[in-house]
């Protein structure tokens, strides 16, 4: 049986997706898809884990929590540095 805690952070990340969707349909800010995209991917790897994906996938899932906490990193720093282009932003 999957471990809860994957499974909370699983539905955890999917409501975040919803909510950052939500908030660009409103404020039409790329900084709200940008971190729905990281959790998105959190939220990859918790499903992985919670169908008890084969081990050999770990590599891939480090690689895709990396990237999302990038993508999170990325749309923060839009918000604090200038030099980043408007169609970033």
């Amino acid at each position: 049986m999957a471990n809860i805690e994957y499974l909370i952070n699983l539905i955890l990340c999917v409501i975040i997706v919803l909510v950052a969707i939500w908030a660009y349909m409103k404020k039409r800010t790329k900084l709200p898809l940008y971190i729905g995209a990281g959790f998105g991917l959190f939220g990859v790897s918790h499903f992985a884990r919670v169908i008890e994906a084969d081990s050999s996938l770990i590599d891939s899932l480090i690689v895709l929590r990396v990237i999302g906490y990038l993508l999170i990193i990325f749309g923060l720093l839009t918000l604090v540095v200038d030099k980043i282009p408007a169609k970033y932003r």
